[in-house]
């Protein structure tokens, strides 16, 4: 009996230390045992945290970049508009003025406007070697022959030269600013019969002849500026 009872307690010790060790090694495997969605959360944290780092990165280099290439097209930008903004005068005359020092352009002390006038006179004037030379400005609106009632108009400012005598002749014109002026074909002193009819004044107007005035010779300019009479 009494080795029974000593049998029955060996195998109840040994199932417990059985038991115990059982138990000892499912907590040692749960405690080695990693949560899937931990072992996630921890991949996504560092790639998040590689990104941070290559964007700050990019960040930096980038702008640099964009800066250097925004500065250039600024000034390309700048320099085209710089030139397209500089327009050359429409005044043939004014540009012969500006251009050069006073000291190389012995015309520069003078009036565009009678630089103008002696150039269309040595040009067009029947006689170029005058004693005096008459500039008369007439405004638009005025007729071409104030003794006849048909007479048409001037449709705009014209300019008369006239020599000191009627045998010299006369040049009457507009100025285009650009070098070029409209000759009207009228006389300095009108003969004939009147009333002469609209038609002959209607025609001088509608045919005005177009001339490409030429720079012309410095001293010959001077000289017949020292000549000039305008009203």
């Amino acid at each position: 009996m009494k080795k029974r009872t000593k049998t029955f307690y060996c195998n109840v010790v040994l199932l417990l230390l059985i038991l115990l060790l059982a138990a000892c090694a499912s907590d040692t495997n749960e405690e080695s045992e990693v949560d899937p969605s931990e072992e996630d959360s921890t991949l996504e944290s560092e790639e998040e945290t590689d990104e941070t780092v290559e964007n700050e990165g990019g960040d930096e280099s980038g702008p640099a970049t964009g800066s250097e290439e925004d500065s250039g097209d600024n000034s390309n930008d700048t320099s085209s508009e710089e030139l397209t903004n500089e327009k050359p005068s429409s005044n043939t005359y004014e540009n012969d003025n500006a251009s050069g020092s006073e000291e190389d352009n012995p015309l520069s002390e003078y009036a565009s406007e009678e630089i103008e006038y002696a150039r269309v006179w040595l040009q067009l004037g029947d006689m170029k070697d005058v004693d005096e030379l008459n500039v008369h400005q007439i405004p638009a609106g005025t007729p071409l022959n104030s003794d006849d009632e048909t007479s048409a108009a001037y449709p705009e400012d014209v300019i008369q030269l006239a020599g000191g005598r009627l045998v010299a002749g006369s040049v009457t014109y507009s100025g285009n600013g650009d070098g070029t002026i409209n000759v009207y074909n009228v006389p300095l002193r009108w003969d004939g019969e009147y009333p002469a009819g609209e038609e002959l004044y209607k025609d001088i107007i509608e045919n005005t002849k177009l001339e490409q005035i030429d720079t012309g010779d410095d001293e010959e300019i001077i000289e017949l500026i020292d000549k000039m009479n305008v009203d």
